[in-house]
């Protein structure tokens, strides 16, 4: 089972035809003599029985295909599993997500028959990991992105509209900027203590979030440290009118933002109202958190 591939399937991933999808999956995979077996997810964080189990037989390289939900859950069962160090797994992606966020940093193309002949190239990078430690001592991980404010209360709304395709992403943004009152959090990192009213805070890896944002000044999810942002305490108009730069990158030079790296971060909300915590488009928990890194701690199949 060493050289063969266990592939994590979400039938449920994106808005496209899966069936079809999956037909050109295995089809191509046969054709190249790629030795594999699968399994299809049945409820969510499936991923991580099914990665756990998997590792636990003996495999060692193993192919999410979904989304960046899909993804995150199968990262949590690399990282959650005590049979052998995360770092010996291989894991390659075939995006059939709504987002797909975390394989543009990485420029993995839509295509099936391109990603998967990244995954026959076995060329990879050990990726760093967020670790996160929740108020209720539950551990959660992340590979691209995690945050809490703004982006949680998105996160919450998108997880009723993502059978709808990208325009999700739109729609919740919009309702967040009407509805999202921005709360007050107190932050601990790099040996400072601040207490401040945000918009939201992000801690991010990858370049990537939300179907396509980029609100972390200069992640790089290969040199150990977490990219802070903190978004200030935005008006209705200055949220608005900053839409476009959510997405150029250009946020992040805005006179409320505040950049930091960091290997670790700690925040608590203070506000009367709870506030959500999402993970890679995932909601995980509320309100408080402790996030570290955790270096070169998953190898990526990678063009």
């Amino acid at each position: 089972m060493l050289n063969s591939f266990f592939i994590v399937v979400n039938p449920h991933s994106g808005n496209s035809n899966f069936e079809k999808s999956w037909e050109i999956i295995t089809y191509i995979l046969k054709l190249k003599n790629i030795n594999f077996s699968y399994s299809f997810t049945e409820y969510r964080k499936h991923e991580v029985i099914l990665v756990d189990k998997a590792i636990k037989q003996g495999y060692r390289n193993i192919i999410s295909v979904g989304g960046d939900g899909t993804l995150h859950h199968v990262v949590n069962g690399i990282m959650k599993q005590r049979y052998i160090k995360t770092s010996k797994i291989k894991l390659g992606v075939i995006p059939l997500g709504t987002g797909n966020d975390w394989i543009k940093t990485y420029g993995i193309p839509l295509s099936i028959k391109k990603s998967i002949n990244i995954i026959i190239n076995n060329k990879t990078i050990y990726q760093d990991i967020g670790c996160i430690n929740m108020i209720d001592n539950k551990i959660e991980y992340f590979n691209n992105l995690a945050g809490i404010g703004y982006d949680g209360y998105i996160v919450n709304k998108l997880t009723y509209l993502k059978k709808i395709g990208s325009i999700a992403f739109l729609i919740s943004g919009l309702y967040g900027l009407f509805f999202y009152k921005n709360k007050k959090y107190e932050i601990k990192i790099n040996n400072l203590s601040l207490n401040k009213k945000c918009l939201m805070i992000l801690v991010g890896l990858c370049k990537y979030s939300g179907g396509g944002l980029q609100i972390t000044k200069d992640p790089n999810p290969l040199d150990g440290l977490l990219d802070i942002t903190l978004v200030k305490n935005f008006s209705f108009f200055e949220l608005l009118f900053n839409i476009p730069n959510l997405y150029n990158g250009k946020i992040v030079n805005h006179k409320k933002v505040i950049n930091y790296k960091t290997k670790q971060i700690i925040v608590k909300n203070i506000s009367n109202s709870s506030s959500f915590i999402e993970a890679d488009g995932e909601i995980i928990g509320i309100n408080s958190f402790n996030i570290s890194i955790m270096p070169n701690a998953i190898q990526f199949l990678i063009p």
